[in-house]
């Protein structure tokens, strides 16, 4: 016994015709529930949107408050979203005929998650639809736009005259002249074709700064010299504007993130509630074995 050596039993094998578990999952039960969650909760919405109408009174000046018709809203809609889910998750519980709590549990699991992504998705197609619309509505406007101002030049065009046109094409292509000499608009455009670079550069050249200050007395009628200290005043009023437009797009952008984040906690928090309340539903329609076995026994 003691040189013996026994090698190590294979693992156990099921013997031949052993029983195999069903699968216990019902679908049919589970889309059920799911658009019965939907539709309750869609029914409780509508009913919600229509008292919350009923309050508004244009004539007399006795509507709530924004904020006020804001928070009942929401809470109305969390409530109706949670009885629906929980009628939902009843109702797929008692459809499967199933008697097992964690079975009924995961079936009002189930309906939570199949109504959320039906939501999902109308909603996704109700938004995409807007936003065709909208773009639709956008493109007429801007091709009814664009025609009119096409018939508008036509109509203009044999009232120019051919001279004056050919005087503008010839100052443009000149290149700098006279400031003196200059139309208020020619001044005016290369005025701001100069600060539009100093912004953009960050800095204007010593000639293109001359040039700016020249423009500037001309179109004035003040000195080269008060001319330059206009345009500094100037550089740095914008300047000051451009930093405070700036701490107010940063002050608004975190104040925006905040909010952001202060929604997502809420609808996580919803989703949560509402997966809870699916699976009570799903827990209170489990049928009862007693029950069961008392309906056979009678029958």
């Amino acid at each position: 016994m003691s040189g013996t050596y026994e090698a190590p039993s294979a693992a156990p094998t099921m013997p031949e015709g052993a029983p195999v578990l069903r699968n216990r999952v019902s679908w049919g039960a589970i889309i059920a529930g799911a658009l019965i969650a939907i539709a309750v909760g869609m029914s409780l919405n509508v009913l919600g949107l229509a008292i919350g109408v009923t309050t508004v009174d244009a004539v007399a000046r006795d509507t709530p408050a924004a904020g006020t018709l804001g928070i009942a809203g929401s809470i109305w809609m969390l409530v109706s979203n949670l009885l629906g889910l929980a009628l939902g998750g009843y109702a797929a519980a008692r459809l499967s005929g199933t008697s097992d709590t964690p079975d009924a549990t995961l079936h009002g699991a189930a309906v939570w998650a199949t109504a959320f992504l039906v939501s999902a998705v109308l909603l996704g197609s109700i938004a995409s639809g807007a936003v065709n619309m909208a773009s639709s509505a956008v493109s007429n406007v801007v091709g009814g736009a664009a025609q009119g101002l096409g018939h508008a030049a036509g109509a203009a065009a044999p009232d120019t005259n051919p001279d004056e046109i050919v005087e503008r094409a010839r100052v443009a292509l000149s290149g700098p002249s006279d400031p003196a000499r200059m139309t208020t608009e020619q001044r005016g455009a290369e005025m701001g074709e100069l600060l539009g670079k100093r912004f953009a550069s960050g800095g204007l050249s010593g000639n293109d700064r001359t040039r700016l200050n020249q423009l500037v007395a001309a179109e004035a009628g003040i000195p080269e010299a008060e001319a330059a200290n206009r345009v500094q005043a100037y550089e740095a009023e914008a300047q000051r504007v451009a930093q405070e437009a700036e701490q107010k797009a940063r002050e608004a952008a975190d104040a925006a993130a905040k909010s952001a984040a202060i929604a997502g906690f809420w609808v996580f928090a919803a989703l949560v509630l509402g997966a809870g309340a699916a699976i009570i539903g799903a827990r209170t329609g489990t049928r009862d074995l007693v029950y069961l076995a008392g309906r056979r026994s009678a029958g």
